[in-house]
């Protein structure tokens, strides 16, 4: 169970704690959205998913109350609860936001990378490049997150350290992983971080590695606001 999942529990007959029923409904809601089972905009039937997890409605109700709140379930009246729409302007404004302060974090911390920094930066993308063979795009977005914030946590500044981390948290928020969009986009995205560590290495000038960073935020964004999309029945 994620730490920003809330620990509501009871304490099952051995001593460990056991979720409620309404966690185990919200973390099986949770993940199926994030991992793209449920697609935007798909209908949450309460008493099939109560059937599934062996219970009443109630707890289920409580879990979509909590995803609702969170943003990522909406409540239509006459239709009932669906899996939010990605919001794509808003989504784009962070990205591109993102590119710029990250850019900005990565050419101040240009001359500050230790050997360390890069190899464990390296590493993080040698696991991204592995995991290509059986995509999974909830973990390779963990992974991508990993390998950026190695980056960016080298730069002394606080303030940019701060905006970059409202901005990964509002990316949360939208939907935790857009490569299930877009999973083509990875393959490019794992090339793209070696290039960057290979100008970081060479002591390139830092507004070329700026300029690298920024193109590759931007990339993925552009990937997914013009993906090809699924035919209306």
């Amino acid at each position: 169970m994620s730490g920003r999942r809330a620990k509501t529990a009871a304490i099952a007959g051995d001593g460990a704690i056991a979720p409620s029923k309404s966690q185990r409904a919200y973390d099986l809601l949770h993940d199926r959205i994030v991992d793209g089972t449920y697609s935007p905009g798909y209908r949450l039937v309460l008493d099939a998913i109560g059937r599934e997890l062996d219970m009443s409605v109630v707890p289920v109700r409580e879990a979509i109350r909590r995803l609702e709140a969170e943003g990522m379930i909406t409540f239509e009246r006459n239709i009932g609860a669906r899996v939010a729409e990605i919001d794509e302007l808003e989504y784009h404004d962070t990205m591109e936001t993102l590119s710029f302060v990250e850019g900005a974090a990565v050419m101040l911390a240009a001359g500050l990378y230790s050997k360390s920094d890069v190899d464990e930066a390296r590493a993080i993308n040698a696991q991204m490049r592995e995991s290509l063979a059986a995509f999974d795009p909830v973990q390779f977005t963990a992974l991508n997150e990993a390998f950026h914030r190695r980056l960016t946590d080298v730069c002394h500044n606080e303030v940019l350290g701060d905006v970059i981390d409202n901005g990964w948290k509002r990316l949360a928020r939208l939907r935790q992983s857009t490569f299930s969009f877009v999973p083509s986009r990875a393959i490019s995205s794992v090339d793209e971080h070696d290039a960057i560590l290979a100008l970081i290495e060479e002591g390139a000038d830092p507004r070329s590695i700026e300029l690298a960073v920024r193109a590759h935020r931007l990339a993925t964004p552009d990937a997914f606001l013009h993906r090809k999309r699924p035919a209306a029945p």
